[in-house]
């Protein structure tokens, strides 16, 4: 791409030292006019910040906008109702975020007239991907620029001397090394590099954000109960509250309980393992909870189904296929299975456990006249499991007979 082809660029612009190098960088090295868009996803930071700061480099068109309720409901709870864990364990924080902001990127490069699009991510990772493949599945002719792998500044020293040379404020703490970098939003926060990326070595607590250690968490049950409405929590303790303000209390009570901690070895799109600390308090509690009425609400074949398909609608997302043909369809499937995932779940919250106490449903499966030890006056004829595990012992033995005579099993 020719350096002078970009004339008007939307940046993802955080305030932070990066972003604003890239966003003088814009305006020197492409003599481009830039367009600021700053997303509140929950991240606990003041953005006004990053207002003024746009407006201190000259920028004329700046958004800052409020887009937890959009995240939370859009983006968090579809990806809920299928349980998504990446590698088992990773609950897909940064990766669900990415879409969101890409695709208000775009509703604003039309909005305003751009023709280009910029991210801050660097050529190392996952969120270069995700932004661009969610930049061109949405408007497939945009320009995209990457400024780290584009620019020369490859290292912290170049980067603070054009942010000196440009009057770009430095924070104190940047003038270092920084101990790891965090990045954070309502559903929860990421940390990487620099002290943690041995990863023989236990994270410090100093890594921690959003919880306190399980250990330091009082000795203490919580008991709450979340109530669900076709897959969505509704409710906390009888409360109906809408998605960001649930997420947000669960939140309070994860990190008060010492819930939500995973120190994670992951296997990178781009190629490499790397190393996290994730913290995702109430999405732990949320998780639990959904897994919880969806054991009583859905049918055995509906949920195996269900669980078979997660680890692929989970890698998807991680990779950055939020808005690919492939995980629509199968947003289709999940969500449809989520017609009668409705009741309500008690939970008990103790030093970083999360205990289901119960669950209740209008649409429960669930019987206890058919699996009751007691008389069951006839709903179910024990002698009729004679027959069935006959027809399914069947290939089981024909094959015995087979290994009996020294053929292969």
């Amino acid at each position: 791409m020719a350096e002078n082809t970009v004339k008007k660029v939307v940046l993802a612009y955080s305030g932070g030292l990066d972003t604003s190098v890239i966003l003088r960088w814009l305006q020197t090295e492409r003599a481009a006019e830039v367009v600021t868009f700053t997303a509140d996803l929950g991240q606990g930071e003041e953005l006004e910040p990053a207002r003024r700061k746009a407006e201190m480099f000259g920028v004329k068109e700046i958004f800052v906008e409020d887009l937890r309720e959009t995240f939370v409901k859009d983006f968090v709870f579809p990806m809920f109702r299928a349980n998504a864990l990446y590698e088992g364990q990773y609950l897909l924080g940064t990766s669900i975020a990415r879409p969101l902001i890409a695709q208000r990127q775009i509703e604003i490069a039309e909005a305003v007239g751009a023709d280009a699009v910029a991210h801050g991510a660097t050529g190392k990772g996952n969120d270069q991907v995700r932004f661009e493949l969610a930049y061109y599945a949405l408007k497939p002719d945009v320009k995209v620029v990457a400024p780290w792998r584009e620019w020369s500044l490859t290292s912290r020293t170049k980067l603070l001397e054009f942010a000196e040379a440009h009057q770009i404020p430095i924070a104190r703490d940047k003038r270092g090394e920084a101990p790891f970098s965090v990045d954070a939003n309502l559903l929860h926060s990421s940390s990487e590099g620099k002290i943690l990326e041995d990863p023989a070595e236990a994270p410090d607590e100093i890594v921690y954000q959003r919880t306190i250690s399980p250990e330091a968490a009082p000795d203490v049950v919580t008991e709450i109960s979340i109530d669900f409405a076709q897959g969505d929590s509704v409710a906390l303790n009888g409360e109906a509250l809408s998605p960001a303000t649930l997420l947000t209390r669960l939140n309070e009570l994860g990190r008060d309980n010492g819930i939500g901690r995973l120190d994670l070895v992951e296997n990178r799109f781009v190629g490499m393992k790397s190393r996290g600390v994730y913290e995702t308090p109430g999405g732990t509690i949320l998780l639990a909870a959904h897994r919880a009425i969806e054991s009583i609400t859905l049918d055995r074949e509906a949920a195996h189904l269900k669980d078979s398909l997660m680890p692929r609608y989970a890698e998807l997302i991680y990779n950055g296929f939020w808005f690919s043909p492939e995980r629509r369809m199968l947003q289709a499937l999940i969500d449809a299975s989520q017609n009668s995932v409705t009741g309500r779940v008690r939970l008990k919250l103790y030093k970083g456990n999360v205990i289901v106490a119960g669950r209740e449903s209008p649409n429960s499966l669930y019987s206890a006249r058919m699996v009751t030890f007691e008389d069951d006056e006839g709903a179910y004829n024990q002698q009729d499991a004679a027959g069935f595990i006959k027809l399914n012992a069947l290939r089981l033995r024909l094959g015995g007979a087979i290994g009996r005579r020294g053929g292969a099993l």
